[in-house]
């Protein structure tokens, strides 16, 4: 119980970003966020039984999290023999 309470806390340099703020840097509707909220597929708080902040440090993993490396190809010849 004692890893779960270390693992909660918040820094206290961590910005919380509102709604509207979390959607603005992602680039997308506010409705994102919240669906994201919704779904418990990014950490917030919670203020109160309506108002939700979101950690800078939280949308910054998200987005680590869905970042897909390029693929390279070697040693592939142009022309492929029949």
């Amino acid at each position: 119980m004692t890893e779960r309470k270390d693992m909660m806390r918040l820094d206290p340099d961590d910005r919380l970003l509102t709604v509207a703020e979390a959607a603005e840097l992602l680039n997308t509707s506010p409705r994102f966020p919240r669906r994201l909220i919704e779904e418990r597929r990014i950490r917030f708080v919670r203020y109160g039984k309506r108002h939700v902040r979101i950690p800078e440090s939280a949308l910054r993993e998200f987005i680590a999290a869905g970042l897909v490396e390029p693929v390279t190809v070697r040693g592939r010849s142009r022309g492929r023999a029949a």
